[in-house]
């Protein structure tokens, strides 16, 4: 049966990336005869511009009947005048929530070639393998009320609210120990329940949740020492489970250990196993059509996207492995260029990992 993938090249150097990634999507295809079919629509500033809203009903019900959606970047300085309830990451934050897409993974591998393109000392983040695992539908970015306000004096007050229910917490945190049994079965819980009663109930239900799980060693810290933690001795994590607000920012943290954010791919799951996958690197209008934007992140989504939802795991590790070897003959753009190193643009390293996969056979 034919699985259906949305393809969602968005604004910026999303359409770039995806380009070279639905080529490694294509080169993969025969080899390991996947019946695929791709579609495509707008989401984010290309919607909204097509059609007045950043997330049109159309796009979402294609993601809903799609197997997964490959998504490139959404925003820009172009849309930034509009108001918040249409601008691009509304798309973003509107599929999440349509798609009921709770569950965001994120890795920060640091690949062996790029250990002196890292911000930190080569010892310190050899071999790094992290996963945070980020709660990706509630918390701050969702909760009610929110606004500004003007008060009786005149004045503005900008209000969020950090909301989770003790399910929320419960179905996220059940993500990062069953994935942590794959691994080196360590969970790290990230809160700040020393001052937020929000994620006091995070710590509490993560415990809770642990007691299910006596193979896998669960410890908590608070954010701001998390944060430290990830540049002090980023090696003791193994898998960190955290609110929507605080992952996104360690995530984007972790990112720079490994070189760079160009690198990172990201999944986002709901409970039926469909994916939504992006790399976790913004549009960077400032590069957007200029050839030079790094695609691997995009194209090692494509690998996860095979590994979780299409259940490829053959054909996802053939990707992650050609990427290896293009990164071993000394290729890289500009955000991984190193001396001795041959820098190329986005169509060149595309081309360069497709050539890898049919170079393997």
């Amino acid at each position: 049966m034919s699985k259906k993938i949305l393809i969602l090249a968005g604004d910026g150097i999303g359409p770039e990336i995806v380009a070279e990634a639905i080529k490694v999507l294509e080169a993969v295809r025969a080899p390991f005869g996947l019946d695929l079919t791709l579609d495509e629509a707008l989401v984010g500033g290309a919607a909204y511009d097509a059609s007045g809203h950043p997330l049109p009903e159309e796009t979402l019900a294609a993601a809903r009947a799609a197997d997964a959606v490959l998504l490139g970047a959404v925003g820009g300085p172009k849309w930034e005048p509009l108001p918040i309830a249409v601008r691009p990451e509304k798309g973003l934050l509107g599929l999440r929530a349509g798609l009921g897409l709770f569950a965001n993974l994120r890795p920060a591998i640091l690949c062996p070639q790029l250990a002196d393109a890292s911000s930190l000392k080569p010892e310190l983040v050899a071999g790094l393998d992290i996963l945070i695992v980020r709660e990706l539908t509630g918390g701050i970015y969702f909760g009610e009320p929110r606004g500004v306000t003007r008060l009786e004096s005149g004045e503005r007050r900008g209000v969020n609210t950090l909301v989770y229910t003790e399910s929320e917490i419960r179905r996220i945190c059940r993500v990062a120990f069953d994935v942590a049994r794959q691994r080196n079965k360590r969970v790290c819980s990230v809160d700040k329940a020393n001052v937020l009663e929000c994620t006091e109930l995070w710590r509490e239900v993560a415990t809770e949740v642990g007691r299910d799980y006596p193979d896998v060693a669960l410890s908590h810290m608070y954010v701001d020492n998390a944060a430290m933690q990830l540049v002090r001795a980023p090696k003791q994590f193994d898998v960190m489970v955290t609110t929507n607000m605080f992952g996104d920012i360690l995530s984007d943290a972790a990112a720079m250990l490994t070189g760079s954010i160009g690198m990172l791919p990201s999944a986002s799951l709901n409970a039926e196993g469909q994916g939504m996958y992006e790399p976790i690197h913004g549009s960077a209008p400032d590069i957007a059509g200029k050839g030079i934007a790094n695609p691997l992140a995009t194209i090692l989504s494509v690998a996860m996207m095979l590994r979780y939802s299409l259940h490829e795991a053959a054909a996802a590790q053939a990707i992650e492995d050609a990427v290896s070897r293009v990164l071993d003959q000394g290729l890289r753009t500009g955000d991984i260029m190193s001396p001795g190193m041959r820098q190329v643009g986005t169509v060149e390293m595309g081309d360069a990992v497709v050539a890898a996969l049919a170079s393997a056979g």
